[in-house]
């Protein structure tokens, strides 16, 4: 354990050098589990949270604020900085606010709901490699399938034209990984242009259709319960966070299993075995690395006090392989019980489209295997570009054949 007071020994976020690895320079940070210091790229001391018990426990705690505006926020990127004021929905705002936009959203993210969408994700998974196979190998299966699918299902889920994908998803690339606050703010803003004028559109529809968005206008909107800024923020938020993180763990998880021959063949072998092996993916793949909070209360945890103001961020990499949770925890294992892992986060901001999330992956990931079981990486895996570690993790390009 250390205190604010000595200088912090290790930098964050860093970049991987294994796609499915946290960074090397992350070793010492396992070694003073629970709490760490870090800085960030202005050279900012914030804590950082490495420990599984502590994570779940400060996730919980409402002492820890998710509210970007409030000052002391951490920012881990120069560009995140650049958009940090900027108003957000879900994530980026605390109670009551949230759990007013939070208990608007649950029913269209229900395990029922997921359950009930499964046969429409099929169908969507295999046009996709119908369409891939009909071109066939090689492929660049980023582009041709782990994008496409929840892009796909979160328009139709929404309400939102899949004609329009290539713009949406272009700006949200540049959204999470634009080069400079200037590029992310013109991504945002084109982005919150875009639901706008859709938003209008849906208004002045005297048919509502039956996407999440059309509730949202039709609902909400109309009887005062949301603004018009709000329903742009939480059509923006769910939009990108719906096919980024997923396409993200469908590519990065395809990669992995696939320089993992073993345990591929044993969930070949039992298919059974795949709500477990997407569970085990999230917790080892940890493509959502580094949840920011701010201290809004001081905090006393385990001899160390997290001042009021002070910037926390969780590792959720360094938290999900807690040897004191997950015994030998950079090997993949089917058979470990993983339904803790923190990948999802914890506590009132957990992700709101897990359930989603994991149907989409098991179907993907099962039916990707199914049809094309002689599938191979078409180029030597060191050849295959991946994303840097300011960002979610994923692969950049992943060219496969059959």
């Amino acid at each position: 354990m250390t205190d604010m007071t000595e200088p912090p020994t290790v930098a964050f976020p860093q970049n991987r050098t294994c796609p499915y690895h946290p960074p090397t320079a992350y070793g010492p940070l396992r070694d003073t589990r629970p709490l760490a210091r870090i800085t960030l790229y202005d050279g900012r001391p914030v804590w950082l949270v490495t420990g599984h018990a502590l994570a779940r426990t400060l996730l919980a705690d409402p002492r820890l604020s998710s509210d970007r505006t409030r000052p002391g926020f951490p920012a881990p990127t120069e560009r995140f900085a650049g958009v940090r004021d900027r108003r957000s929905a879900l994530l980026g705002v605390d109670d009551p606010e949230h759990r007013i936009q939070r208990r608007m959203m649950i029913p269209s993210f229900t395990l029922r709901r997921a359950a009930e969408l499964r046969p429409q994700i099929q169908r969507v998974v295999d046009e996709r490699l119908d369409a891939m196979v009909d071109r066939g190998a090689p492929a660049e299966l980023v582009n041709a399938f782990a994008l496409p699918v929840p892009s796909m299902v979160i328009c139709a889920l929404l309400g939102v034209p899949y004609a329009d994908h290539d713009f949406f998803e272009g700006e949200s690339r540049r959204l999470l990984r634009g080069a400079t606050s200037a590029e992310v703010m013109d991504a945002r803003d084109r982005l919150e242009a875009y639901f706008a004028e859709l938003i209008d559109r849906k208004q002045k529809d005297p048919e509502p259709g039956a996407g999440v968005l059309d509730e949202l206008v039709h609902q909400q909107l109309r009887d005062g319960s949301l603004d018009r800024e709000e329903v742009i923020a939480l059509a923006t938020i769910l939009l990108v966070a719906g096919h980024e993180t997923t396409a993200n763990m469908i590519s990065l998880g395809t990669f992995t299993l696939l320089q993992h021959p073993e345990q591929l063949a044993e969930l070949r072998a039992d298919p059974g075995l795949l709500p477990a092996a997407v569970e085990e993916l999230m917790r080892m793949l940890s493509i959502a690395d580094g949840m920011l909070r701010v201290a809004a209360e001081d905090i006393e945890t385990g001899g160390e006090t997290i001042r009021a103001g002070d910037g926390v961020v969780f590792s959720t990499s360094v938290i999900n392989r807690d040897e004191s949770v997950y015994p030998d925890p950079d090997t993949i294992d089917w058979h470990r019980p993983t339904r803790h892992h923190v990948a999802f986060g914890f506590g009132i901001h957990q992700c709101l489209g897990q359930n989603l999330a994991r149907a989409e992956m098991e179907i993907a990931l099962r039916t990707l295997f199914e049809r094309l079981p002689t599938l191979r990486l078409a180029v030597p895996a060191e050849e295959i570009p991946f994303k840097p570690g300011d960002t979610i993790q994923g692969m950049l390009e992943l060219p496969v054949t059959w």
